[in-house]
């Protein structure tokens, strides 16, 4: 299983930039810097782009960074509550134990990005795209996937409690290693998925209820 890095572990540590502490501005390029201890409520930063860059314990509050694109990112002890982040795209990114809870993410690309130690709650991740993605000790509730694209991505450790998969097109995604398997919906696109015997089983009913099977023991 992949650990965490710390900030003097990143390539570009060396070389990052304190942020002056000013808003973020729609549109506006964050390269190399590191934003740390700051809070932004209601923030319209739609479209910025943040590149090999890192941010710790700070807090988004509502607003907006539609569009936005993160590449190369590391967030550490990050809150994201209630910020539009639909459109987005995230490449190579690293997030570590941080939050995001109301967030809109729909239609969302991310590719080679792994999630440590984080809780996503009411995640609407409907039609997003997903690719190489890890979600390592993280807890997952009432996250929407529904007719999004999963391409390997894995969920090691991870609690998984009221997802939805209606629509969803899975392609060598392996949830056999989740601590635990919470689906509300969406049973019959779970195809190019992988599971355990023990969450098969568990699964059972909700898979011949899909079906049209009727269980009952005479």
């Amino acid at each position: 299983m992949p650990e965490p890095r710390t900030l003097a572990d990143l390539p570009f540590a060396a070389y990052l930039e304190d942020h002056d502490g000013g808003r973020l501005e729609s549109g506006g390029d964050y390269n190399v810097v590191h934003i740390a201890d700051q809070e932004f409520d209601e923030l319209a930063a739609g479209n910025a782009r943040f590149s090999e860059s890192a941010l710790s314990a700070v807090r988004f509050t509502e607003g907006t960074l539609r569009r936005s694109r993160f590449n190369d990112v590391w967030l550490h002890g990050v809150q994201v509550i209630g910020t539009d982040l639909a459109e987005s795209g995230w490449l190579d990114a690293e997030v570590v134990n941080s939050a995001f809870a109301g967030v809109a993410m729909f239609e969302a690309g991310l590719s080679r990005a792994t999630f440590f130690g984080c809780k996503l709650v009411s995640v609407n991740l409907r039609g997003a795209k997903l690719r190489d993605v890890a979600f390592v000790n993280c807890v997952l509730r009432d996250v929407d996937f529904t007719e999004a694209e999963l391409t390997d991505v894995t969920f090691p450790g991870s609690t998984l409690e009221d997802l939805r998969f209606e629509g969803v097109a899975l392609k060598k995604v392996d949830l056999r290693d989740a601590a635990e398997l919470g689906i509300r919906n969406g049973f019959a696109s779970l195809r190019g998925a992988m599971i355990t015997s023990t969450q098969a089983i568990d699964l059972a009913p909700a898979f011949a209820q899909t079906l049209g099977i009727t269980i009952k023991d005479s």
